[in-house]
């Protein structure tokens, strides 16, 4: 503040004591002036100067004002005139004053740094930009003339300009906390998170007390993959503001990521209670009840956010999940299809739809929307997953196979994905001399399945070691032909290449081979099937069961029935049912309904290193194997022995669609629901036939 042109000893005084800070001195003294000299202009104006700084804007507008009316060619009148009416929020009112100031002190960078935030705040952010341009070219170290260009440019999303202004700045003059919180929004806009939060670190660093900071920071490290470290940051911000929504919303995702699953549903719960817009937390909130397969309570959450926000894409898709969970795929199709709808280019609805219209066995529809969601996101991992097995479902295996590769890139098959030093072979060298490592990879029926291919590697002149699950040791000791095996976790023999079981498809097609008839490769021990054959007797018509897999493999979802469907082929007369049931499902013995009755074996069936070789006598002892879709219908397949294999309506890839036989397996019938869930109808069918054997 430079002093006015002196008029009386009384004003100077007062001004000395206004450039001393002392106020109420001041002001009474440009008070008492005004009592004799009510024109003076300067009095006036600061007078009105004081009120500002008093925060009295109100009467600062007034008075100077009035001090205007006396002068209108003072600079630093109109830029406090705009200052106090800024002060009121009247912006409109403000940014004329300070071009007026600009006007008439063009070379001072001060009006032009006041023009700046008046426009700002009007949200014309260029304009505002180009104020700031004018008042840094007059006084180029102005750091907080570099932060608020910063903010601007930010706002405007010129992110690297509005960074470079911030760093400016902060090169200037003293760090700001909230300077160093923009800087970390952009670089975690700018995907920079590791700078990102070394940002919010400092900013914390000046101002320990900042939730924003430790949210943002918080959300930056989930992007670094450290979900623990994010966590903490989310939790320190709920301690220094306990109805922070969004950090208890970010806890929840958080907590969702670490699988802790009721911790989060009980932070989205804690979203949802606050003052805030819950459609978010509703919609993650269904995804955690829905990973914990609640899934009528995920629907509930989803349809309170779209009741919330009836355009959210997202939501209408996960709710679209949810019912697919829920067998409800016709109302499945159409949330994927109102997602589409709202979002044209939403590839994980895209792909969604596709999985619903293979559950309607629409197929052909079903692999243009797994190629829509491609087209959208060449990357889609899963999309292409889904593709190829929809061609292996439809039997394309020159198609499917290729896409089957992609499993190497979802999360479930990644985590287990070995990594050898020695090369993977595809069938795309010659392998003639070399030994090969195949090496079993999913589980025990796609073993059994899956080991046949060895032969034909073989017959390209590689010299082959088969890695397998060590149950399966012993029985695939009886292949038709030489090999040598060794258990999975056991120390491996040295080896050139190496290929994945069930990428051998692949491989032998690459390698040009036939393709692999459907032939019986495995046998059972002589004196085992003797054995089993006298504690088993000659009579009746041996039928050998199993219909449990396990509960905790997910790909077990609706290919196990209750053994009790046996009911009516128990009753055929002369019907032996015997069970080769193990661990899960046994339970279901104790409560068969009246007068059924299964033949059990002793405790030492299939025990500890024998697994599968009685299972593999009795097969071979029994008239018919009817088992569900688990490990021991490839054991039967692989023996050729007569089998009927109950399937969901639409089963795994490999029994591909409606077909009778199975390409696989040549003794092997395929029953297949007519609709979704019908066992009691396919389980009729099944004692129809055997009524009429």
């Amino acid at each position: 503040m430079n002093p006015p042109p002196a008029q009386d000893t009384l004003f100077q005084q007062g001004f000395a004591w206004h450039q001393q800070g002392q106020l109420a001195r001041a002001q009474a003294l440009y008070e008492q002036v005004l009592l004799t000299q009510p024109q003076h202009f300067d009095a006036l104006h600061l007078l009105g100067l004081l009120a500002f700084q008093t925060q009295q804007a109100e009467r600062a507008v007034t008075l100077i004002q009035q001090s205007l009316a006396l002068n209108d060619q003072s600079a630093s009148a109109f830029s406090n005139l705009g200052l106090a009416l800024l002060a009121l929020n009247r912006l409109d009112q403000a940014l004329p004053h300070f071009e007026r100031a600009v006007a008439l002190q063009p070379e001072a960078a001060e009006p032009h740094f006041n023009q700046g935030n008046a426009l700002q705040r009007l949200q014309r952010f260029e304009e505002a930009i180009a104020s700031y341009d004018q008042a840094i070219q007059r006084q180029p170290n102005n750091a907080q003339a570099h932060y608020n260009r910063g903010n601007a440019l930010q706002a405007c999303e010129r992110l690297e300009e509005a960074l470079a202004s911030y760093q400016r700045g902060l090169s200037l003059g003293p760090g700001l906390p909230e300077v160093h919180y923009n800087c970390g929004l952009i670089l975690q806009a700018l995907q920079r998170p590791q700078e990102a939060v070394a940002s919010y670190e400092e900013a914390i660093r000046q101002q320990p007390h900042y939730p924003a900071a430790y949210v943002n920071r918080g959300v930056a490290l989930k992007q670094l993959h450290r979900i623990d470290e994010a966590l903490a940051s989310y939790e320190q911000a709920i301690r220094l503001q306990p109805n922070d929504a969004q950090a208890h919303y970010n806890r929840g995702l958080a907590l969702l990521d670490l699988k802790r699953l009721e911790e989060a549903c009980a932070s989205f719960d804690r979203t949802i209670a606050l003052p805030a817009d819950p459609t978010e937390a509703l919609n993650n909130r269904g995804l955690v009840l829905q990973a914990m397969k609640r899934f009528d309570e995920a629907l509930a959450s989803y349809d309170q956010a779209i009741e919330r926000v009836p355009q959210h894409a997202k939501a209408h898709a996960n709710r679209g999940s949810a019912l697919l969970e829920l067998k409800q795929v016709a109302q499945a199709l159409a949330s994927f299809e109102h997602a589409i709808a709202l979002q044209p280019d939403y590839a994980e609805a895209h792909n969604n739809r596709g999985l619903a219209l293979q559950d309607l066995k629409r197929l052909d529809e079903a692999l243009t929307c797994f190629e829509q969601a491609i087209q959208i996101k060449p990357d889609f991992v899963e999309a292409h997953w889904n593709k190829g097995l929809a061609h292996l479902l439809q039997g394309d295996e020159e198609k499917g196979w290729p896409l089957y590769e992609w499993r190497w890139q979802l999360g479930e098959f990644k985590a287990h994905q070995r990594d050898f030093p020695q090369a993977l072979w595809l069938g795309d060298s010659a392998l003639n001399g070399k030994t090969i490592l195949l090496h079993a990879e999913q589980g025990l029926g796609d073993t059994l399945q899956f080991c046949r291919y060895a032969k034909q590697v073989q017959a390209l002149g590689a010299r082959v070691i088969l890695e397998v699950q060590k149950p399966l040791l012993k029985i695939l000791g009886s292949l038709d032909f030489p090999v040598q095996l060794i258990a999975k976790g056991n120390p491996l023999p040295d080896f050139d290449l190496h290929c994945p079981l069930m990428s051998l498809p692949l491989a032998c097609q690459t390698a040009g081979l036939p393709a692999l008839p459907a032939c019986a490769y495995l046998s059972a021990a002589e004196d085992r099937i003797e054995a089993w054959q006298q504690r088993l007797g000659q009579s009746g018509f041996k039928i050998a069961i199993c219909w449990q897999g396990s509960p905790s493999n997910k790909v077990d979802v609706g290919r196990s029935f209750p053994v009790a469907l046996f009911e009516g082929i128990a009753k055929i007369e002369g019907v032996r049912l015997i069970s080769l049931q193990k661990n899960e499902g046994t339970e279901q013995l104790a409560q068969l309904p009246k007068g059924m009755h299964i033949e059990t074996l002793a405790n030492d069936f299939d025990s500890r290193e024998n697994a599968f070789l009685d299972s593999a006598a009795i097969m071979k002892c029994v008239d018919l194997v009817i088992c569900s879709d688990t490990a021991l219908t490839h054991l039967a397949g692989a023996l050729g022995v007569p089998t009927w294999l109950p399937l969901k309506h639409i089963p795994d890839w490999r029994w591909q669609l409606d077909r009778a036989d199975s390409p696989w397996y040549p003794q092997h019938r395929l029953f297949r629901q007519s609709q979704a869930g019908d066992w009691p109808g396919t389980f009729k069918q099944m004692e129809n036939e055997l009524k009429c054997r």
